[in-house]
């Protein structure tokens, strides 16, 4: 059973995460997890849990599991972005064959204000693309 666990486990918080060391190798056989850290993921602060030093080994797994979350993190919003341009054609496609006049109209003016504000954002966002682009030439 020890060589099947992680040597740490990360609880994920909304801010980051609780870090605990894993050791089932006490004279119960019980599985313990001793809190030594929160990550603080918008800093990529580490403090340690009460008087607690960390070692250079702990530190490591630390930041290894910061960088792979940050990965994972930036993944999920680039595939909730993906998603949100299929749920669009699915309301497009919605709003043009199934939504009946009462339907439509609660809904309208938020998607209208939003697709106003995305577009906003996107056209604003691709003329600073365009500007460096002039500049760098």
């Amino acid at each position: 059973m020890n060589s099947d666990l992680p040597e740490y486990f990360f609880r994920v918080r909304d801010t980051g995460a609780s870090v605990f060391k894993v050791d089932s190798s006490n004279r119960h056989r019980r599985l313990e997890m001793d809190q030594i850290a929160v990550v603080i993921m918008r800093t990529g602060e580490i403090r340690p849990q009460g008087d607690r030093t960390l070692t250079p080994e702990d530190r490591a797994a630390i930041k290894t599991w910061i960088a792979d979350r940050t990965e994972t993190l930036d993944w999920r919003r680039f595939d909730d972005i993906a998603r949100a341009v299929d749920h669009m054609n699915l309301t497009a496609h919605w709003a043009q064959t199934q939504a009946n006049d009462h339907q439509l109209e609660s809904v309208t003016d938020a998607l209208l204000m939003a697709m106003h504000d995305l577009r906003s954002v996107l056209v604003r966002k691709r003329a600073e693309r365009l500007m460096g682009e002039n500049d760098t030439k």
